[in-house]
Formats: structure tokens, sequence, C-alpha cells
């Protein structure tokens, strides 16, 4: 709960608070439902997890059912608040799209105004040699791009893409 409590937090347009999540914690009734909601290579590992969090968001506003095209992206500020929170209680937490996005709808009672972001693993930081071989190598920070390449004053250049 102190993790959601963090990302209850979140700035988000209008104040719509678009989030939701959805839970499971490691060997309760609702585990291996959730647990199967994940792609395989996912599985391989998350079932170590102390937990899955479903992040969802609400994609109209509650006032008036209008679009709210800032969903995911407030979402996403209230994900990265959880995450943080994670890591300042020296939790792991890690986000997955690898999911199996068309069972996601009816396993969550999702309405159709709700839409999956992703879904969290977090717990107690493994021993990367548990895992699998392939999964072991990928178990260290992944590369971050130049700042040269990321921020522009002004405009962006020509050809960046």
């Amino acid at each position: 709960m102190t993790l959601v409590e963090a990302a209850r937090w979140a700035p988000s347009c209008f104040n719509s608070q678009p989030w939701r999540f959805v839970y499971a914690v490691k060997d309760s009734a609702h585990w291996p439902a959730m647990l199967k909601l994940l792609m395989d290579m996912n599985q391989a590992w998350a079932q170590h997890a102390g937990a899955l969090i479903a992040v969802v968001s609400r994609n109209t506003f509650e006032a008036n059912n209008n679009p709210a095209p800032t969903h995911s992206f407030d979402t996403g500020a209230a994900w990265m608040s959880l995450a943080l929170q994670a890591r300042a209680m020296g939790l792991a937490s890690h986000a997955m799209w690898g999911i199996e996005h068309d069972n996601i709808p009816k396993a969550l009672n999702l309405p159709d105004n709700m839409q999956i972001q992703a879904i969290v693993a977090v717990g107690e930081p493994g021993d990367k040699s548990e895992l699998p071989e392939p999964l072991q190598e990928r178990e260290q920070p992944s590369p971050r791009k130049a700042l040269k390449d990321i921020v522009f004053e002004g405009q962006m250049p020509d050809g960046v893409a």
C-alpha cells in the first residue's frame, strides 16, 4: 500500500487521477491468475516477485465521460512515483508490456473505458544466477542515450527521429 500511496500523489490533468491498480501478492488466491497474464518469458522471472500490479488507466474523464487524452501520460507519472518509492524501500520494480493483452480486460474485469498500461513486478532484488541463461545476460542497467541526442534548445534539428 505504501507503493500505491506514493503513486496516488502523482500529478494529472485536471487532477483526474486516471490510474487504477489491480494487484496480487505472491501465494495469494489471485496470484496464479495474475501471473498467467504475463507472456511466458516474463513469467520465468516474475514468478519470484513478491507482488504483481496491473497499472490501468481510465481513458475518459469522470466528470463528463469525454476522452482524456493525457490518461497514459498521467498514469506514467503515477507508475514512476510507485517505482521511485519501491527503490527508496530497497525493492526492485519492473514494468512489463510483454503481457496477454487480449485476456486482460476480462481477467481484470475492466470496463470499456479502462485500458491496461503495464503489469509491474515488485519484490526483493534476486540473484541473477537463478534466472535462465538468456535472462541473466539482460540483468544489467540498460544503456541510455546521450543528452545531445535527446535535448534540443528551441526546436528539434532536421533529421532527428
